[in-house]
């Protein structure tokens, strides 16, 4: 299970968690930083794992470098191709929001000043 949320959410985490589970940890989007409590991991031989990619890639450089490298590579090959672009008027952001606020969007949204650009829906 991955908790991007931490604080409260974290405890709910690990009481979720099946028999040799595993949390990863990726951030605190709630804004507290969470305390485990061992005896928890323990009692369902579960562990927690914190996975911080920034602080990795300043360890591990020639990681980073050859994953963009294969990344690059994919690209011109036209192998991953792009994420489909949902263009929004700049006029009308309050439309492009609420796309995302109910999980409408796919790809990108954008938005543009210029007038011609429709969304796509």
């Amino acid at each position: 299970m991955v908790d991007p949320v931490g604080g409260d959410r974290t405890t709910d985490s690990l009481r979720s968690l099946a028999p040799e589970g595993r949390l990863v940890v990726v951030g605190f989007t709630g804004g507290e930083i969470p305390t485990v409590k061992v005896n928890r991991l323990l009692l369902g031989n579960t562990s927690v794992l914190g996975a911080a990619s920034r602080e990795f890639f300043e360890q591990q450089p020639a990681t980073l470098a050859a994953l963009w490298a294969q990344l690059a590579k994919l690209r011109r090959a036209a192998t991953l191709p792009d994420p489909p672009v949902m263009p929004y008027p700049f006029a009308d952001a309050s439309s492009a929001l609420r796309t995302i606020a109910d999980r409408e969007a796919q790809g990108k949204i954008v938005l543009s000043r210029q007038p011609q650009l429709q969304p796509v829906r």
